[in-house]
């Protein structure tokens, strides 16, 4: 299936414009193309990131910040970029402040781990955007305000629950979760409510959902409109970004035919939904000059950056050193879409083809799993079912709460555990039993909770600990399972990324949240490399130049440990998972 190109002159754009989709879809590089060619058609032109992962400065190689600062080369462009992060660190602390020598100690460490989420950054970042979009001084200077992230479903019903706004924080203890975030904002209910009423509106509000042609990325977008559309978010556009337009060796062939087949099999939810594709573009989007590029041609530019490290690891090295440090528990942790499955399964083969007893665990199907490995040398395998998982934790919650609350604070409770944090926690505590029973193997585990998450837990323990009233009670195996993650000589956590700009940013912040939490991080896996392949195609060429930029950075973070595996065509199951290793 093929779509229209993305011609920004023949689309009719509504004042407001926001951009959705999962990191490293190109969201930042097609917000900042569409403000540049509108703006050179003379339109007044305002674009806002609330992304913690921007690089805009870097795209417009400007300083930039929250209030809005002109772009000399784009006449008629004004671009902010808020730091969602601090917005939230102050409003965090506004809201415990009051608390401080009231409460005992546990309770506002858990309370500070409940506003550490992201959540709470959305929110801070929906506070922000929200003063422009029902800004009337602003909607008359600029023809179109362009955001360059959109809220989630989620913090959207959020803001629209009238418990939301009842200060739940300090009494609530149904459990972990990112409870309370709205609490200090009683001040800023009618500024919501019509920032909701704005972009609900469809004469005023575009949602462009941004995605790439592989099925994960579509699958995503097609959760995110349909999210959107239960509040009323109806008009929505669909960009499908890094389209490979022509093939000519064995890779480049081999992605067209993946692509296509992403694209033909499009999900339901998204055929109706006008569509547009833009081309694979081999350059990172920095400079005027690329951004001005980027809906019309591919510059054919090799970067000259060089490779710091004389020799890359490989997969091998880490299994290696996995092996011989003897860790009992292994977690491969990443964004959806960078191959986290097939990594923990080659890992799990490996070290059973030498001799180990192991166990693997995944949130992917059974089915699927053993698609991807036989359980041969003596593997065995279970699988956790996310959505079953969440239903049984929801319900034991609710009933719950259903002794106590009104029918207000409920529906809080109900919306609160639609939360990602909620998610990950339903299923840890399944992840936590198994990893209980298998005192004498390994576990390899293929998703793990963030460490925001794995601190929920914690505080919510001695939380519980200080009050008495306890309810959603913490499971044994959980409380057990914290230290032994804690513990370098049995826990290796194994961070799995792309060589490119967003996916190595959130792998970033994925480190520094299980820094929080006390995990220890040693090796990186940068999955899906141009780089590591030997293309002949001009565009994959320049595309695998580019990636060194992002080599040599993981290079450094990770201290040299780190190891690089070439985008592979196939499917990656049984014998193939051997190829990973080269």
């Amino acid at each position: 299936m093929s779509f229209k190109n993305f011609d920004v002159t023949e689309i009719s754009l509504t004042k407001y414009l926001f951009f959705t989709g999962k990191g490293g879809v190109g969201k930042t590089s097609t917000a900042c193309a569409i403000a540049v060619a509108l703006a050179d058609k003379g339109k007044k032109i305002m674009l806002i990131s609330t992304d913690p992962a921007s690089n805009l400065q870097d795209v417009f190689s400007t300083e930039l910040n929250n209030k809005g600062v002109p772009i000399k080369e784009v006449p008629n462009l004004v671009v902010a970029n808020f730091e969602p992060e601090k917005a939230a660190a102050e409003y965090k602390e506004s809201v415990i402040a009051p608390y401080r020598g009231k409460l005992p100690e546990a309770v506002l460490t858990n309370m500070e781990e409940q506003l550490s989420g992201s959540c709470t950054v959305e929110i801070a970042a929906f506070n922000e955007f929200s003063s422009f979009i029902t800004d009337e001084k602003a909607a008359k200077e600029y023809d179109h305000i362009i955001f360059d992230t959109a809220p989630t479903g989620h913090t959207l019903r959020m803001l629209q629950l009238p418990s939301a706004w009842s200060n739940f924080i300090s009494e609530n203890t149904h459990g972990a979760s990112c409870l309370g975030q709205l609490s200090g904002l009683e001040d800023k209910k009618e500024v919501y409510k019509n920032a909701v009423e704005n972009l609900a509106d469809g004469e005023k509000t575009t949602l462009i959902l941004v995605s790439r042609p592989e099925v994960a990325a579509l699958k995503e977008a097609e959760r995110a409109s349909i999210e959107l559309q239960d509040i009323s978010v109806n008009n929505q556009l669909l960009v499908v970004n890094g389209v490979l337009k022509t093939h000519d060796d064995e890779l480049s062939t081999a992605i067209y035919t993946k692509q296509k087949a992403a694209l033909d099999d499009i999900p339901e939810g998204l055929k109706t939904i006008e569509t547009f594709e833009i081309p694979l573009r081999p350059y990172n989007v920095t400079g005027i000059e690329n951004v001005r590029a980027f809906f019309k041609s591919d510059i054919i530019k090799h970067s000259a950056e060089t490779l710091n490290v004389s020799s890359i690891p490989n997969l091998n090295d880490v299994i290696e050193d996995l092996y011989k440090s003897n860790k009992k528990v292994i977690f491969t942790m990443g964004k959806g879409g960078v191959g986290k499955t097939t990594i923990a399964a080659t890992i799990a083969q490996e070290l059973a083809k030498e001799g180990k007893k192991v166990h693997l665990t995944t949130t992917d199907p059974a089915a699927h799993l053993k698609f991807v490995l036989e359980e041969s040398y003596g593997i065995t395998l279970s699988n956790i079912d996310e959505k079953k998982e969440l239903e049984k934790y929801k319900e034991e919650v609710l009933s719950k709460a259903r002794e106590t609350m009104s029918n207000d604070d409920i529906a809080y409770v109900e919306e609160d555990l639609r939360s990602p944090c909620t998610q990950e926690i339903a299923v840890f505590r399944a992840f936590a039993e198994i990893v209980e029973r298998s005192e004498n193997e390994v576990v390899v585990i293929d998703t793990a909770p963030t460490g925001h998450t794995l601190l929920l837990l914690d505080s919510t323990q001695s939380y519980h600990r200080e009050i008495e009233r306890s309810q959603g009670d913490i499971p044994e195996s959980v409380k057990k399972l914290l230290p032994k993650l804690r513990d370098e000589k049995e826990t290796e956590v194994i961070i799995v990324t792309l060589a490119e700009t967003t996916p190595v940013y959130e792998a970033m912040r994925l480190k520094e949240d299980l820094n929080r939490a006390g995990i220890n991080v040693k090796w990186w896996v940068i999955n899906s490399s141009f780089y590591a392949t030997n293309t002949t195609n001009d565009i994959l060429k320049v595309k695998a130049s580019n990636e060194v930029e992002w080599i040599n950075k993981v290079n450094e973070i990770s201290k040299g440990n780190f190891a690089v595996i070439e985008w592979i065509p196939e499917e990656v199951k049984g014998e193939n998972l051997s190829k990973l290793l080269k």
